[in-house]
C-alpha cells in the first residue's frame, strides 16, 4: 500500500470517526477532512471543490426548494384529509407514508417520491403531535427498498443492466429485478413498521427563537364570497380543517347581524367569520374552506418579493394605542393590511378592523418589505423574529405538483438528467410564484449542502488514489475460497460499504465488473452477483451520504450522522438475509 493510499484511508476514517461521534456538527467535520486531504496531498487543490458543482448537491438542493413549494400550496392537506381523514396513530401514518414512497419509488425518481411525500409526513406529525423524524428516515429507506423492485427504480439498477448486456449481449429487462426486490421491499415495510421506535427522536435545530414567541391565539377574520365552496357548510366541517387548532368566534351577516357560531350553524354569502387560532392553522382553515381573508386589499394581496408579513408588538408609548385600523384607515394610509392580532387572555368576537390596539397586542401586518421597518418606529412597535408564517400569502394550488409530475416524467422516460431536471423545476416554482424568491434560501439547508461539496472530492480521494483497486483485489482473494453463497453475500456487503465513499452509481462502476469477473473464476452466471451489486450499492441505510434520499430528510428529521446506523444496520442485515437466498432462488447459478 502506497503513502498516498494510507492517507486517504486514514482521512476518512478519521471522518468517519468523528461523525459517529458527534461531538462537532457535521459540516464542519466534513469542512475539516476536505482540509486534511488538501494538506497530506490526496485532494489536489484544483479538485479540492469539484463537490459544489456535483450532480448530487444539485439534486438535494432543488428537491428542497421543490418540496418546499408542494409544501407551501397546501395540496397536501387537501390530500392529508381526503385520502386519511381519520388516521392519527403514527404507526398507521408510517406504514402509509412508507407504503406510498415505496411503490412511487419503483416507477419515478426515488428522490422525486419522497420529495412528495415530505410535506405530507410534516401535515401527519403535526396532526399526530409526534416528531417529523419518526417518519422522515423510515420515508428514505422505504424510498431506497422501492428504487430496488424495476430497472428504472434507481441508478445502480440501469448500470447493471447495461454491464450485463456487455459481458452476456443480454441486458435486463425492467421487471427482471421485480421478484428479489419487492420480497425485499415487503420485508422491509414490515420491518420499518415494527421497528421504527429504534429511532431516537429528533426537532429541527433551529427552533429556539420560534418556540420562545409561539403564538397560538391569533384573530383574524374571514369572509364567504357569492361563488364561494363554503356556503351551505356547517361551522363544524370549517373547523375540523384546522385539526382542533383554530376555531370560529364569531359571525357577522352580510347585514351586520351577528350570530352565534354554533357547530351545526350553516354558512351563507357575505358571511364573515372571526376566527382564532394559530396562524398555520388559520392558513390551513381558510384555504381549504374556500375562504378569504376579508382585510386582504391592493397591492399586498398579491405575493412578490416585495410583500412581506411581520409579527411586531405594540409599545407602551405607541401612537396605535386606543385606536382601531378602521379609525387609522391603515391601509388606506400606510398601504398595510392587519392580518391578525393576538392579546393575552383576551378572545375578540368583534371584527378585526373594529379591535382597538392596546399596550402589549401582537399584530401581524402584511405589506411592502421597505416600508415596514420604518412604520414599525414611527408606531414604537418591535417587530419579532421572523417565522416565515404564510398566514395570507397567496397561493398557487396544483401549479407546484404539476411541476414536480413534468419534472420527474422527463427524468423516468430519459429526456433529462435528473439534476436539471429538478434544478429546473426549482426555478420553476419561483418563476410561477409557488415559492416567493424570499423564502427560497430559507429552504435550502446550508449545513447539509456544505457537507455533501465537502465531501465528494474526500471520498473520491479513495479512487484517485488507487485505493479502492485495493480493496478489489482483497474482496478476489476473499472471495476465492468461499462457496457461492458466501461469495455472494461477500459483495453485497462490500458494496453496501463502499457506497457511502464512492456514491451508489460510482459502486456500482467499480464493484459490477469485479463481481463479474470472480464469478466466471468460480465458474458461476454473472446475474445474481451483479444483481448483489445493484442491491448492495441501492441500500445505504448506515449514514446519511451514500445516497441523497438519505441526505434529504437529514436537516428537516433534525438527525445526527450516527442516528442512520441504529435503524440502518438492522435494516441491511435483514436485506443480506433476504437477499442472498432470493438471488440464488430466482438466479441460480
Amino acid at each position: 500500500m502506497t503513502t498516498p493510499q494510507l492517507l486517504a484511508f486514514a482521512v476518512i476514517g478519521a471522518m468517519m470517526v468523528a461523525f459517529v461521534w458527534g461531538r462537532w456538527r457535521y459540516d464542519l467535520v466534513a469542512v475539516s477532512a476536505l482540509l486534511a486531504a488538501l494538506a497530506v496531498g490526496v485532494v489536489p487543490p484544483e479538485a479540492a471543490f469539484i463537490g459544489f458543482a456535483d450532480d448530487i448537491v444539485i439534486i438535494v438542493a432543488s428537491a428542497l426548494v421543490v418540496s418546499g413549494a408542494i409544501s407551501r400550496s397546501g395540496i397536501m392537506d387537501v390530500a392529508v384529509r381526503r385520502f386519511a381523514p381519520n388516521l392519527s396513530a403514527p404507526r398507521s401514518q408510517l406504514i402509509l407514508l412508507v407504503v406510498v414512497v415505496t411503490v412511487l419509488s419503483a416507477f419515478i425518481k426515488n428522490i422525486g417520491a419522497l420529495a412528495i411525500m415530505i410535506p405530507i409526513a410534516f401535515q401527519m406529525a403535526r396532526k399526530s403531535s409526534v416528531s417529523p423524524s419518526l417518519f422522515l428516515m423510515p420515508m428514505a429507506f422505504g424510498s431506497l427498498l422501492g428504487g430496488l423492485m424495476t430497472q428504472i427504480g434507481t441508478s445502480p439498477n440501469i448500470i447493471v443492466s447495461r454491464v450485463r448486456a456487455e459481458i452476456t449481449g443480454v441486458p435486463f429487462t425492467m421487471f427482471d429485478f421485480t421478484p428479489v426486490g419487492a420480497a425485499l421491499a415487503i420485508v422491509g415495510v414490515v420491518f420499518l413498521a415494527i421497528f421504527y421506535r429504534l429511532l431516537p427522536e429528533r426537532r429541527q435545530e433551529e427552533t429556539g427563537f420560534d418556540r420562545a414567541i409561539e403564538i397560538k391565539n391569533y384573530t383574524t377574520e374571514a369572509r364567504v364570497l357569492e361563488d364561494s365552496p363554503a356556503i351551505g357548510r356547517t361551522i363544524a366541517d370549517i373547523q375540523a380543517a384546522a385539526d382542533g387548532q383554530a376555531m370560529v368566534t364569531g359571525i357577522v351577516s352580510a347585514t351586520g347581524r351577528r350570530r352565534t357560531p354554533l357547530p351545526d350553524a350553516t354558512l351563507k354569502a357575505g358571511d364573515i367569520l372571526i376566527i382564532e387560532g394559530e396562524p398555520g392553522a388559520l392558513d390551513t382553515m381558510v384555504n381549504q374552506s374556500g375562504l378569504v381573508f376579508s382585510e386582504r386589499r391592493g397591492a399586498a394581496t398579491k405575493d412578490s418579493a416585495d410583500i412581506g408579513i411581520i409579527e411586531a408588538i405594540i409599545g407602551q408609548s405607541s401612537g396605535l394605542i386606543g385606536a382601531s385600523a378602521q379609525e387609522l384607515t391603515l391601509f388606506d394610509r400606510t398601504g398595510l393590511n392587519l392580518l391578525a392580532i393576538s392579546r393575552r387572555g383576551r378572545r375578540f368576537t368583534e371584527r378585526l378592523g373594529q379591535i382597538k390596539f392596546e399596550n402589549g397586542d401582537v399584530i401581524l401586518l402584511q405589506g411592502h418589505i421597505k416600508r415596514l421597518p420604518e412604520l414599525l418606529r414611527e408606531w414604537d412597535c418591535m417587530p419579532l423574529v421572523e417565522r416565515g408564517l404564510r398566514l395570507g400569502s397567496f397561493r398557487n394550488g396544483l401549479i407546484p405538483v404539476v411541476i414536480l409530475l413534468v419534472a420527474m416524467a422527463a427524468t423516468a422516460t430519459g429526456l433529462v438528467p435528473v439534476a436539471a431536471a429538478f434544478f429546473a423545476a426549482a426555478v420553476a416554482m419561483v418563476l410561477t410564484r409557488a415559492l416567493p424568491l424570499r423564502e427560497v434560501y430559507n429552504q435550502l439547508d446550508a449545513p447539509i449542502l456544505i457537507m455533501l461539496a465537502c465531501l465528494i472530492p474526500v471520498s473520491d480521494a479513495l479512487r484517485t488514489t488507487g485505493g479502492t483497486e485495493i480493496i478489489a483485489a482483497w474482496l478476489s482473494m476473499v472471495a476465492s475460497h468461499l462457496p457461492g453463497w458466501g461469495a455472494l453475500a461477500l459483495i453485497m456487503v462490500a458494496a453496501m460499504a463502499v457506497t457511502p465513499f464512492l456514491n451508489n452509481a460510482a459502486t456500482v462502476l467499480v464493484m459490477a465488473p469485479i463481481a463479474a469477473t470472480f464469478a466466471a473464476e468460480l465458474g458461476y452466471a454473472p446475474e445474481a452477483f451483479l444483481l448483489a451489486v445493484a442491491i448492495g450499492a441501492g441500500c445505504d441505510f448506515l449514514t446519511p451520504i451514500g445516497h441523497q434520499c438519505n441526505t434529504l430528510v437529514m436537516g428537516p428529521g433534525g438527525y445526527k450522522f450516527g442516528d442512520y446506523w441504529r435503524l440502518g444496520l438492522p435494516l441491511s442485515i435483514l436485506v443480506v438475509l433476504v437477499g442472498v437466498p432470493m438471488l440464488m432462488l430466482v438466479w441460480p447459478f
